[in-house]
């Protein structure tokens, strides 16, 4: 397929700033926001029927003008089917600096940890014409976190020494405190990032440290909803896929089978396999949670359509047209224009019918992005 096939004009007014929340005025003129992450609107698409729910249903089956939230989705599963989370947790890898002598602002966005004892970390800067290998940059004020540039790895990449003397523990509480959750440019460049990010931008199930950025599909998920789902016998399974800004990376061929993806550190245990594998032979829905999960399982899935336990890397990308080995229903989030998780969504629904839930999204004010709307691909 060609890049010109996914794209598409999204206003700037349907991307979405914050999650879904409601807003109170108090009395001394503050506006006050509560969040409610199990609140987006939810499309349900049927690819083997070709039909798209936007509504919810009375008694008798028909349409009411009551959207679909993302609650909602307990209707569309059984007892015994299982989901597959992806429990990656954030850092807060966005620092803000300044040069030294100049005290250039230069914002520095940690992208991993190269080398624990040296204090190593690959990262990339903004301005980037204005860091060269040599300088130091200070992130405390005039406290000690102090870092050189060692070495260029991009355009926009660089390698960074911190010059900090303690335990790696201290050195990284230190560091990260002068962090700020990671959330998209997009957002970033409309709004100032703020302490509620720290919480809205993590899922409630983060165990395993190393992302950059949030699995955002499974930001849907409160405790109110994962309990929900316990009563009603639905099995959670976690596997763990560190997310990369590689697809936030912009594809510069029109030829898709020309592009290479990032790649991303996943790991897939026993457990894991175990219960994933029983339900699929039993005939229960298997259900990956985000485009993170689904190219990570997609990764690890043998020629007997069953997980395989994977400690490793992947660059997988996945486009139209592909035939998943493993899962038979999928929860994605509506992403910007040309990206490759739009492109793994319509691998996975049909590019037909994705694309013209995409054009009822964009009509009916739906909300894209992370913080956006969510789909439901099911099988039937």
């Amino acid at each position: 397929m060609k890049l010109s096939q996914f794209k598409f004009k999204l206003p700037e007014e349907q991307i979405a700033l914050y999650p879904p929340h409601r807003v109170f005025n108090n009395d001394d003129g503050s506006v006050e926001r509560v969040y409610q992450r199990d609140r987006c609107r939810l499309m349900v698409l049927h690819r083997k029927s070709q039909k798209i729910d936007l509504w919810q249903k009375d008694v008798n089956g028909n349409d009411t003008q009551e959207p679909l939230n993302f609650r909602n989705i307990v209707d569309y599963f059984n007892e015994g089917d299982t989901f597959i989370f992806n429990d990656t947790a954030v850092f807060p890898a966005r620092l803000y600096g300044t040069k030294e002598k100049t005290d250039a602002k230069i914002e520095v966005f940690l992208l991993r940890e190269l080398n624990e004892e040296l204090r190593l970390w690959d990262v990339l800067v903004e301005p980037a014409r204005k860091i060269r290998i040599g300088n130091k940059l200070f992130f405390d004020g005039d406290g000690p976190m102090v870092a050189e540039v060692i070495d260029n790895t991009t355009s926009r990449g660089r390698t960074l020494r911190f010059l900090y003397d303690c335990p790696h523990d201290e050195f990284k509480r230190l560091l990260f405190s002068l962090g700020s959750a990671p959330v998209p440019r997009y957002i970033v460049d409309r709004r100032p990032v703020d302490d509620d990010d720290t919480v809205n931008f993590q899922t409630i199930y983060a165990r395993h440290e190393g992302a950059v950025t949030a699995p955002s599909t499974g930001l849907h998920f409160s405790r109110e909803l994962m309990k929900m789902m316990e009563i009603r016998g639905f099995q959670n399974a976690f596997i763990t896929a560190h997310c990369s800004l590689g697809a936030f990376d912009p594809i510069e061929v029109e030829d898709l089978t020309k592009h290479k993806m990032n790649s991303e550190q996943i790991i897939i245990g026993h457990d894991a396999c175990q219960m994933v594998n029983q339900a699929k032979q039993a005939g229960n829905k298997i259900c990956v949670v985000g485009v993170s999960t689904a190219r990570a399982t997609e990764s690890a899935v043998g020629t007997d359509g069953l997980l395989k336990e994977y400690d490793g890397w992947t660059n997988k990308f996945i486009f139209p047209p592909y035939e998943f080995g493993l899962s038979n229903s999928m929860l994605a989030n509506f992403y910007h224009p040309e990206s490759t998780m739009m492109m793994c969504t319509a691998a996975f629904g049909g590019y037909e019918l994705v694309i013209e839930a995409y054009n009822l999204a964009l009509q009916n004010d739906f909300k894209f992005g992370c913080y956006g709307d969510c789909m439901l691909i099911l099988d039937d």
